[in-house]
């Protein structure tokens, strides 16, 4: 039997989980770069920022953090952001334990944002690990 639990949205108007935890993987919803105050961050490497502190929040959350995640996929409206992106990425995590991942472009992200970011990330459930 799978140990499955739920992290519902703040917003109860939203049809999804913030993330899933099935036994020891969590599964993030993806995250853009809109701040607590409802708003898109200005321009691209703040919202990539804010998409990337949104997830650190929501592995919080769970129990997990930002070196428990083990696969990203991005989402770039723009293709030539990819080297930008880069650059944000890597400051929050160790070059030594970098996660796998996967990009594509896309068009029409939710809310006009300029990315999106799923997570995975690996948290045994305590005693079951």
């Amino acid at each position: 039997m799978r140990d499955i639990e739920y992290f519902p949205a703040t917003n109860p108007d939203l049809p999804f989980s913030l993330a899933v935890r099935c036994e020891n993987v969590i599964y993030l919803s993806g995250q853009i770069g809109r701040g607590a105050d409802g708003a898109l961050a200005s321009g691209f490497d703040a919202q990539a920022a804010q998409a990337l502190d949104n997830i650190a929040a929501v592995l919080q959350r769970t129990g997990a953090s930002m070196s428990d995640a083990f696969k990203f996929t991005i989402m770039l409206a723009d293709m030539a952001t990819w080297p930008a992106f880069n650059r944000v990425y890597v400051t929050y995590f160790n070059r030594t334990r970098l996660p796998a991942r996967s990009a594509f472009g896309c068009s029409g992200l939710a809310a006009g944002a300029l990315l999106e970011i799923e997570c995975w990330a690996y948290a045994p459930v305590a005693g079951k690990g």
